[in-house]
């Protein structure tokens, strides 16, 4: 199994690095199961600490029904974030990097301490949230169309491709983040409307999955991390010469643009 796992992992760092997506590798390797899927990803992201490359945080995927229903998957799931994808607001991002990206309006939470292994209560998780910041996550796959089963955007790293924060923290105490809402714009025209109860029915839940998810596997999300919490509406096709802003009402706005 151990051979199949990383041939599935080597042909999706080569489908990155070609810019050329593949077909499912649930299906071409036989990858069933979220245990192996999430085996895939490790072995990536043990190969990008060996090139380097820092985890500086985790994101939630799939937390949105309509994005569920667009990738037809039932359930979240997480990736791993690395130190160089993330920008900030208003910078420029190149296209060239990704393979078939897409923008969607998300809520991002910074650890303000860790969150140890083993277990996690829901008081705990939220005594360890530092702040929250308005952000545009743009996924990307390697697998070709976007055709995935749950398995395919698992082992992909949750289809991570980079994020872009907000500038301006704020306490988590002073909004209702399952109130909020969420209007995206793609060059001036309205492309995504959404909600924070639409991201598994509050931000700061889908946060929590996360956290329960990490310490059940004996992993640590330690002080300064980043937490993005999934989509707050539909995902949407981003190119060269697209400008995005995001308004997420009373917790900010936060733009990109792409060339």
């Amino acid at each position: 199994m151990d051979s199949i796992i990383h041939s599935a992992a080597l042909a999706l760092r080569r489908a990155r690095e070609s810019g050329t997506p593949i077909e499912r590798i649930s299906e071409t390797h036989g990858i069933s199961g979220l245990e192996a899927a999430y085996a895939v990803a490790a072995v990536n992201t043990q190969f990008r600490i060996e090139q380097g490359a820092r985890v500086v945080g985790k994101k939630v995927g799939l937390t949105s029904k309509s994005v569920q229903q667009q990738l037809g998957v039932d359930q979240p799931d997480f990736g791993v974030l690395f130190d160089d994808m993330e920008f900030l607001d208003g910078h420029s991002i190149q296209t060239s990097q990704f393979l078939q990206p897409k923008a969607e309006a998300e809520v991002a939470f910074v650890i303000g301490k860790d969150l140890k292994a083993g277990s996690c209560s829901y008081s705990e998780f939220l005594s360890s949230v530092a702040y929250a910041l308005p952000a545009i996550e743009v996924v990307d796959s390697a697998i070709d169309g976007w055709k995935l089963t749950l398995e395919d955007t698992v082992a992909d790293n949750a289809s991570c491709g980079v994020y872009v924060l907000g500038s301006q923290p704020v306490a988590l105490g002073s909004i209702d983040l399952g109130q909020i809402g969420m209007h995206m714009q793609i060059n001036g025209t309205v492309v995504s409307v959404g909600s924070g109860v639409a991201c598994l029915g509050h931000p700061l839940r889908a946060a929590y999955w996360l956290a329960q998810t990490m310490a059940q596997r004996g992993e640590v999300i330690h002080a300064g991390e980043l937490i993005l919490s999934g989509a707050l509406g539909p995902m949407v096709s981003v190119k060269a010469g697209d400008s995005v802003v995001a308004d997420l009402g009373c917790l900010g706005r936060v733009s990109c643009s792409f060339q």
